[in-house]
């Protein structure tokens, strides 16, 4: 399969790209000449975006039959944003076949040759990017983790501890949080003191309450309100980090 877009490579080892193999892919309609001297004055500098040339074109009309014409070695970078500026569905494109190209070139591996192989491997490095992300964010939940709660004094309620854990990174709720507390001991599960901390908890320092008296149609009733300590939010995200379980 031909190129979409005639390339080569330079002296110094880099990919060029065709100045006029461009405009004739971006279906440009504006003559070559005036096209590139207004795309130039975007801000490209001349041996660092691009280097003039002359090549040789077929014309019968021309002495010996061949003509020299002026041509411009683009740089990868230069012809991406070129694209991008013309704002057209060709100019896309040749944006993402120049992307693909770009990634192959720096990671050893070949020129893709066509539009429909470069938007496969425009695809895949998509994927490997994500992927690295996914991995990058898992690694950095302790360091945030370990931020947020380091120094921690104050008591807090248990769904505040919730949206902390949910903020640096731990997929957790209040009520699975609450869940797991009592599933683990650490909260009383049922009767007249459900969600009250056990005494297990009170010993270890890591969980206190707060008790108040509510009114009902039934008369009052006490409420257990149960607060993380400084010392249990500290605990609990090391639960958090070394077991996946505790998520």
């Amino acid at each position: 399969m031909n190129e979409l877009i005639k390339t080569f490579r330079r002296d110094n080892g880099q990919i060029a790209v065709d100045g006029r193999d461009l405009h004739d892919f971006l279906e440009v309609e504006t003559k070559y000449s005036d096209w590139i001297k207004r795309m130039i004055g975007y801000g490209f500098s001349e041996n660092v975006d691009f280097s003039v040339f002359l090549k040789n074109e077929q014309d019968a009309t021309a002495f010996g039959g061949i003509r020299k014409i002026t041509d411009h070695a683009l740089s990868l970078d230069m012809a991406k944003e070129l694209s991008m500026i013309q704002r057209t569905e060709k100019g896309k494109q040749a944006r993402q076949y120049f992307i693909a190209m770009e990634k192959q070139v720096i990671n050893g591996f070949k020129i893709p040759q066509g539009y429909s192989e470069a938007l496969r491997l425009a695809a895949d490095y998509a994927e490997q990017v994500d992927d690295l992300k996914s991995e990058n964010k898992q690694l950095q939940i302790p360091a945030l983790l370990g931020n947020a709660v380091a120094g921690a004094t104050e008591s807090i309620p248990v769904g505040t501890f919730a949206k902390v854990l949910a903020q640096n990174g731990v997929d957790i709720g209040q009520n699975r949080l609450f869940k797991w507390l009592r599933s683990h001991g650490y909260l009383i599960d049922g009767g007249r003191r459900h969600n009250a901390p056990t005494q297990r908890s009170i010993r270890l320092g890591v969980l206190e309450v707060r008790e108040s008296i509510i009114a009902t149609h039934h008369g009052s009733k006490p409420r257990f309100t149960p607060l993380v300590t400084g010392k249990g939010q500290q605990y609990f995200t090391n639960k958090f980090l070394k077991s996946p379980v505790a998520q």
